[in-house]
């Protein structure tokens, strides 16, 4: 039988994380089917998701009932409850469902659930603090680490690479990163290339390893 339509997901854990997500989802057009073990939690999301059910993940019928194996993606939210988050991963990629996100609330745990098999690992408590830890401590206005090691940072132009073509001052040869985009005053972002002259005053969107982009933005 084939999987269920593109914009179906199954959520597994209505805790804080799952019931944001699933909201967001369904704002997205998403059709969510949410699993809870507390009535309490299910009874609270039954008007604004399209299914919710009472069940108990890491047991392989409840999974089989609800026709998890049908479904191309399922979040398993739980994070808090290791057991429990291992288990229903666990069953998950038992039966086969193509992409399962997993949080994990530390490094270890996320280790453990792509060794049994999920295809993306979340840690938004890490991720947050990480996010907000470049945000206070410098020039960064924003902040996204795309890959381990690999980021994307929003700040604004380096008073040293301002007035000349970008392929002139060697931003890449020199600090190892990329300038993507460009924003100037009072309009929108653009592609940015060798021939851009950045102003005082512009945004800049930059690419590049981690360490490299952290010395860039400390750039005069």
């Amino acid at each position: 039988m084939s999987k269920k339509a593109d914009k179906s997901i199954l959520i597994i854990g209505l805790n804080r994380f799952g019931s944001s997500l699933s909201l967001e989802l369904m704002n997205h057009g998403w059709e969510v089917l949410a699993v809870d073990t507390q009535s309490r939690r299910v009874q609270a999301h039954a008007d604004a998701l399209t299914h919710t059910i009472v069940g108990d993940a890491t047991d392989e019928a409840v999974l089989h009932q609800i026709g998890a194996s049908q479904f191309a993606r399922a979040v398993v939210a739980i994070g808090n409850h290791l057991e429990e988050s291992i288990l229903t991963t666990s069953l998950l990629v038992d039966a086969k469902v193509p992409s399962i996100w997993a949080r994990a609330t530390s490094r270890r745990h996320g280790r453990i659930l792509e060794q049994l098999g999920a295809h993306h690992v979340v840690l938004p408590e890490h991720d947050m603090g990480e996010r907000v830890a470049h945000l206070v401590s410098g020039r960064i206005l924003d902040y996204v680490e795309i890959d381990e090691g690999f980021s994307l940072v929003k700040m604004p132009a380096p008073h040293k690479i301002l007035g000349r073509p970008l392929g002139r001052v060697g931003v890449q040869q020199e600090h190892g990163v990329t300038v993507v985009s460009v924003k100037r005053s009072g309009g929108s972002f653009v592609h940015a290339s060798q021939e851009t002259v950045l102003q005082k005053g512009d945004i800049i969107v930059v690419a590049g390893k981690t360490e490299d982009v952290e010395r860039f933005t400390k750039a005069g």
